[in-house]
């Protein structure tokens, strides 16, 4: 008889903002191959906006999907929530939330409501805004519950946190029968700043649904052509970042680091591709540093956009002051760019044939772009490991990992 998982979720591609939404789908996915029956609550456009949009999984009969009407958008803060609801009608607002607490509490409500007649093996939640939705239900219907942590409150503002949310993260953690944390990162984060027994954390490193693309010839001083994605080899080489434009992911220190590059090799060009509240802050830094000739900010992009700009960079650059994991790293070496990572990272613990620095050391990040311009072989050794890697870390075998840590649960 297949296990029955009941799965609290915050986003799922296509309505995504982040590397958990990839996440979710991918552990989806690969429990399905695992012949796990998954029934997934999310929420969704309270305005309508998205009701033509269905999420859609191989072999459907082992999947339900739940949608619970909200006004919550990943990544939320209390300020950017009482932003977006001060735009709504005030009767709309005292329906799906006045604050970012109350509307928690209403998808909360809903959820467990709309759940109350399942009979899941499971209660499985991802990140904090559904950890009360996965406490009441695991209560009510008697089962374990698994918190699975993608990132923390601390990652997201760089250890300045919102008390409140912090305390409710706590205090789902405390919850939890399990913890899956997708890095040893995040494992240690977890233990330090949270107080967590470490006997009740285990790691599942991100899977990935990325193939490796082999390419012809050996590598090259890639860059963007005149069209944005056409490969000139030989002309100007690109250094890439692709990620939100927020403090978490260290877009400035991405500008800190091309400036220094910039003095030692005029001819490089600068892609920041991605969406976020920095946007407008970057573009002023990048004129200072004297990069507005050298940098392209592309904006948000498609799958499909981001592994041409992958497969056209030279190297890719994920700066990020505190990652639990980084799958974008993933993506990067499926579409052969030598990576250079964040040593508070946890993609970092998985690529072993990468350059790794701390966030903060611009001068040596600058550095490991320049050899790799400059050592073509170095960059190919670089990207060498990515078929092994990849072959590896397939969703279909951490889901297998998480199946265990369900069957573990339900022996004890």
């Amino acid at each position: 008889m297949s296990l029955h998982t009941l799965m609290f979720g915050w986003e799922y591609p296509p309505r995504h903002l982040g590397g958990l939404g990839v996440a979710c789908q991918g552990l989806v996915r690969g429990l399905v191959t695992q012949n796990v029956q998954v029934t997934l609550v999310l929420p969704f456009a309270a305005d309508g906006s998205e009701d033509h949009i269905d999420i859609l999984c191989p072999q459907e009969r082992h999947i339900r999907n739940i949608r619970v009407e909200s006004y919550l958008l990943p990544y939320d803060s209390p300020e950017l929530y009482a932003q977006r609801i001060s735009s709504v009608p005030r009767e709309t607002a005292q329906i799906y939330g006045e604050d970012l607490g109350h509307a928690v509490h209403i998808l909360t409500e809903t959820s467990v409501d709309l759940t109350k007649d399942l009979r899941p093996d499971i209660v499985h939640t991802h990140d904090w805004m559904t950890y009360e939705a996965g406490v009441r239900s695991a209560r009510h219907h008697g089962k374990p519950l698994v918190t699975h942590i993608h990132a923390t409150e601390l990652d997201r503002t760089h250890f300045h946190p919102n008390e409140w949310i912090y305390g409710r993260e706590r205090w789902g953690f405390e919850q939890a029968d399990h913890i899956i944390a997708v890095s040893n990162y995040t494992k240690n984060i977890l233990i330090q700043h949270y107080g967590i027994n470490p006997d009740k954390i285990s790691v599942v490193h991100n899977g990935s649904s990325e193939q490796p693309t082999l390419h012809p010839t050996p590598p090259v001083r890639r860059s963007l052509g005149e069209d944005g994605y056409t490969l000139h080899p030989r002309r100007h080489p690109m250094v890439l970042f692709l990620g939100r434009l927020a403090t978490q992911k260290g877009p400035m220190h991405f500008l800190e680091m091309a400036s220094m590059v910039h003095r030692h090799d005029p001819d490089v060009q600068f892609v920041v591709a991605g969406d976020g509240h920095l946007l407008p802050s970057l573009v002023d830094q990048a004129v200072k540093l004297g990069l507005q000739h050298c940098m392209v900010f592309a904006g948000k992009v498609s799958n499909t956009e981001a592994r041409k700009l992958f497969a056209q960079a030279s190297c890719f650059v994920m700066p990020s002051l505190s990652e639990p994991f980084g799958l974008v790293a993933l993506e990067a070496i499926a579409q052969g760019a030598p990576v250079i990572l964040s040593k508070q990272s946890g993609a970092s613990e998985v690529i072993g044939h990468a350059f790794k620095v701390d966030f903060w050391d611009t001068d040596k990040m600058a550095d490991c772009v320049l050899t790799i311009l400059r050592d073509a072989p170095l960059a190919s050794q670089l990207t060498s490991e990515a078929p092994r890697i990849l072959q590896k870390l397939t969703w279909e075998n951490q889901a297998g990992k998480v199946v265990s840590i369900y069957e573990n649960l339900l022996r004890s």
